[in-house]
């Protein structure tokens, strides 16, 4: 298996700061849900707010880092969302969601070789098993972006 650039930094974070009591893991859901129950009654700034402020508490939790970044990446703001997803890798390398994020933001701000490599990531062994076990039905979409993307590097290539 090949290593990631976000690989190593987990070993030096503190297990207590990786892995929440029961309590904060129940109070991180509960943002979570909320966050989104916003962001589907279309108040994504809403949701944003539940989050930050779930963040300020609990700052190393990939599942927020990454719902956060998702909820940007709906709002169009590629490089926040880019940005958030980097955070949630370097302490879940293989997060599925946070591959995907990070992928659809690239190739949205056209940087589409680094898309390129973070799909076919995200599309192989651990980052695949976590997409398919957190969001199966984004797995299709990713197979078609990254379709897209070698179709559009093959014929640069060409050309």
């Amino acid at each position: 298996m090949h290593s990631t650039p976000f690989e190593g930094a987990r070993e030096a974070m503190p297990a207590a700061l990786i892995n929440p009591s029961p309590e904060a893991q129940w109070l991180l859901a509960q943002a979570r849900n909320a966050a989104f129950a916003e962001a589907s009654r279309g108040r994504v700034g809403q949701g944003l707010a539940v989050l930050a402020d779930a963040l300020s508490h609990e700052p190393l939790s990939h599942e927020l880092l990454s719902d956060m970044a998702a909820l940007l990446l709906s709002a169009g703001e590629l490089a926040q969302a880019a940005r958030f997803a980097r955070e949630a890798l370097v302490i879940t390398p293989h997060h599925g969601a946070s591959l995907y994020t990070l992928g659809f933001a690239l190739a949205g701000l056209g940087e589409e070789a680094e898309a390129l490599k973070v799909l076919t990531q995200l599309l192989t062994g651990q980052g695949l098993i976590s997409l398919e076990r957190e969001a199966p039905e984004l797995v299709g979409l990713v197979r078609m972006e990254l379709a897209r993307l070698q179709s559009r590097a093959d014929a640069s290539a060409a050309g």
